[in-house]
C-alpha cells in the first residue's frame, strides 16, 4: 500500500488535514507503516487533482487558514478496489539487524549500547500500541483491533529475544580475538628511477 491509497483509506473514516494525518499515521500505523509530511502532502495534491478527495479551507486556530480533505464517492471506489486488488507484502527492513550481523566487529561496549537503545524502543512501542489499543476499545473494528495487537506481539516477543539471546553477540568468535602480530613487512621495492632518459 502506497501513502496515498493509505491517506485514502484515513479519509474514508473522518476528514483531516494533512497535519492530522500525519499525526493519525504516527498514532496508529507507527510500528509497521511510516509517512512523513513530505509523503503526506504531494499524495493529498496528486489526490485532488484526481478528484479522489476535495479540501475545503478551515480555520487554523490563530494561525493560517488549513485544508481540510474529504473523500469523494470516486475516492471511497477507488479505495475500495484497491483493497480487493493490491498484493500486500510484509517487509522487514531493519538497520538494526543489519548491523548486528556486524557484531564481531564492533567493541563491547557499543554493542550494548545499540542492544539497550533497542531494547527500549520496542518496549516504548509495546506500551505505545497498547495504549492505542485500550484506546480503541472493543467497539473498534476488528481490523484496528487486530493490527493493534499484532504490533503488540511483535514488539513484545523481538525484545523478548534480544533479552534472552543477546549473550550470542559477545561470545568471542575468530574477529574478537586478539590481533595476531603483523606479518614481516614486505621487502622494500626498489624505487622507479624517473631520472633516467628516455630511450
Amino acid at each position: 500500500m502506497d501513502v496515498k491509497t493509505l491517506c485514502l483509506g484515513l479519509l474514508s473514516l473522518e476528514d483531516a488535514c494533512g497535519y492530522e494525518l500525519k499525526k493519525r499515521c504516527e498514532a496508529r500505523f507507527q510500528h509497521f507503516f511510516s509517512a512523513g509530511y513530505g509523503s503526506i502532502y504531494p499524495a493529498l495534491a496528486e489526490l485532488a487533482e484526481a478528484g479522489l478527495v476535495e479540501d475545503r479551507a478551515a480555520a487554523g486556530d490563530g494561525r493560517a487558514d488549513r485544508k481540510v480533505y474529504r473523500i469523494t464517492a470516486a475516492g471511497r471506489e477507488h479505495f475500495r478496489r484497491s483493497l480487493h486488488t493490491m498484493t500486500p507484502q510484509h517487509k522487514l527492513r531493519s538497520e538494526f539487524l543489519a548491523m548486528l550481523y556486524f557484531a564481531d566487529l564492533l567493541d563491547t561496549e557499543r554493542l550494548n549500547t545499540v542492544v539497550d537503545e533497542r531494547l527500549q524502543e520496542l518496549r516504548r512501542t509495546e506500551s505505545h500500541i497498547a495504549g492505542v489499543e485500550r484506546e480503541l476499545g472493543r467497539d473498534a473494528p476488528a481490523g484496528a483491533r487486530f493490527v493493534a495487537g499484532f504490533g503488540v506481539a511483535l514488539a513484545r516477543v523481538a525484545a523478548d529475544y534480544i533479552e534472552e539471546h543477546r549473550h550470542l553477540l559477545l561470545e568471542r568468535s575468530p574477529a574478537r580475538q586478539p590481533e595476531k602480530a603483523a606479518a614481516p613487512a614486505r621487502a622494500a621495492r626498489r624505487p622507479l628511477d624517473l631520472t633516467g632518459s628516455l630511450p
